[in-house]
């Protein structure tokens, strides 16, 4: 495997970070609206980010009507995204 193929592949897994990240965005605005939650785009929405979110749910605890592990989730993915960036430009740097 060549050095474009690699990092074709890592802006790819970096792509799909990013829109993953754009979902939990819209699945966040989506609590807002109780109706859009429980439409079945709700739910694929649901079966998708809900499994992430329940470590950060058990861990920190709603304050009031205010779900804040939802904003610390966001939070960690970006410093996942910036992470996987940081360790994939290593490695392409290492390569040449």
């Amino acid at each position: 495997m060549d050095v474009g193929q690699l990092s074709t592949i890592f802006r790819f897994i970096i792509f799909l970070v990013q829109v993953y990240y754009f979902g939990m965005i819209i699945y966040f605005f989506t609590s807002w609206v109780p109706s859009i939650r429980e439409s079945k785009i709700g739910e694929i929405l649901g079966k998708i980010y809900e499994p992430f979110l329940e470590p950060f749910r058990k861990v920190i605890p709603p304050i009031g009507i205010i779900d804040i592990s939802s904003i610390v989730a966001i939070f960690v993915l970006v410093l996942f995204q910036k992470g996987l960036v940081t360790i994939f430009n290593m490695i392409l740097s290492h390569l040449f």
